[in-house]
């Protein structure tokens, strides 16, 4: 079977990202997909697996909503001289995936781990003893591919192995279900934890939005 194109590999992790935040269902454009997010941080998305110049610069030139966001897949320093004024960078990002298998993840001593499953998504969540909150992640499976989000730990809960602990119950609930392919976006600090639990990187992706300073008052 020939390997998945970038932008086959962007489609479809487009596809699990929506479950997983209950957004809209994305909307074909000629150079990727939009998408409606809904919140006041992130109104809508657009995704472009692979940019060229000519169709960042246009959809910079058409924003004027505070909240757009770009979603590039190629280098910060790539995309960096297509845009204009307002525009700001969030972490870069790496789309990475994994062959999906069975796991027993083993919950380290003071810790608990319970999942539940809702609106086609399943949740990790790992708790002390006394139920505060350490780690958690989510997993939406679209068909073959499982893809993970929001794997996040507590600081004071860090180099402890709750985010394999995370990852790997996610990843087997991702093969449970019937997912061959696990996938996910992960920010700098995450693909060292990532990479070691055997998951590639297949793309880079920039990370944009836009916020424009505010204007002062005629006198001020």
């Amino acid at each position: 079977m020939d390997e998945p194109t970038v932008n086959e590999l962007v489609r479809a992790w487009v596809e699990g990202w929506i479950v997983s935040r209950g957004a809209a269902d994305p909307v074909d454009e000629p150079w990727g997909w939009s998408v409606d997010v809904g919140r006041p941080e992130q109104v809508a998305r657009h995704v472009l697996p692979e940019p060229t110049e000519a169709d960042v610069r246009k959809l910079v030139a058409a924003t004027t909503a505070p909240g757009t966001w770009l979603k590039l897949f190629a280098d910060d320093e790539t995309v960096r001289p297509w845009l204009g004024p307002g525009w700001h960078y969030d972490l870069p990002g790496y789309l990475m995936t994994v062959p999906l298998a069975a796991e027993r993840p083993v919950v380290p001593a003071g810790y608990t781990l319970t999942s539940w499953r809702r609106g086609g998504v399943v949740r990790v969540l790992v708790r002390t003893e006394d139920g505060r909150f350490a780690a958690r992640g989510q997993l939406a499976v679209t068909g073959a591919t499982a893809v993970a989000d929001q794997i996040e730990t507590d600081p004071g809960h860090r180099r402890r192995g709750l985010g394999s602990l995370v990852v790997g119950a996610l990843r087997d609930a991702g093969h449970r279900d019937g997912a061959a392919t696990g996938m996910l976006v992960a920010t700098p600090e995450g693909r060292a934890l990532y990479s070691a639990l055997g998951w590639s990187v297949r793309a880079s992706m920039a990370s944009l939005y836009y916020a424009p300073e505010p204007t002062e008052p005629a006198g001020a």
